[in-house]
């Protein structure tokens, strides 16, 4: 039975870096998220219709990778895993603070995906320059840290914050996945 974990929150709060990390660990894939390859070819200003674009590139990317995940667990006993950086509360959150409004598909795809555990990301982490980062401050990190988290309390998936240093993320991360692989 495949459990599929979505890491989300803020950029620059080590959502791919932890996502690699848990990979490794239970010795998985990890699926990345699509708009760092989007806005690397197209460039970094982007539209109201590239988000959706991007939110459809996501989608195909994870379904991708749950293939692939399956494919190579099949007959396989234990649970199969796969770590997701970034899905649509992600995109959702994206079209409304950048452009007030979000796109009916990403909504129907937040209402219709589902998974087996969230973990976000805090932003205690030092912001660092990316070409494809757009909110350096301190300020505007914690209003989306704490939009993510409140999207977390109203929807029913378990949910566990990640903060502290690299150790202290990993050592976190692992303990709520061994809780999620319980159930």
């Amino acid at each position: 039975m495949l459990k599929k974990i979505v890491v989300i929150g803020p950029e620059s709060t080590g959502k791919s870096t932890l996502c690699e990390q848990l990979a490794q660990h239970y010795n998985t894939i990890w699926c990345p998220e699509y708009a760092r390859e989007y806005l690397s070819a197209r460039g970094i200003k982007y539209t109201y219709e590239d988000l959706l674009d991007i939110a459809k590139g996501q989608v195909e990317l994870e379904e991708k990778y749950i293939q692939l995940v399956q494919g190579s667990t099949a007959g396989a006993t234990h649970h199969s895993l796969l770590f997701i950086d970034t899905d649509m509360y992600v995109m959702k959150v994206w079209c409304e603070f950048v452009f007030g409004k979000c796109h009916q598909f990403i909504l129907d795809q937040v209402a219709a995906r589902k998974y087996d555990l969230y973990l976000l990301c805090n932003t205690d982490l030092l912001w660092q320059y990316d070409p494809l980062r757009e909110y350096p401050d301190g300020s505007t990190r914690q209003k989306l840290y704490s939009i993510y988290e409140a999207i977390l309390r109203s929807q029913r998936t378990p949910w566990v914050e990640i903060s502290g240093n690299t150790e202290q993320r990993i050592a976190k991360a692992i303990d709520a996945v061994q809780s999620a692989l319980k159930k």
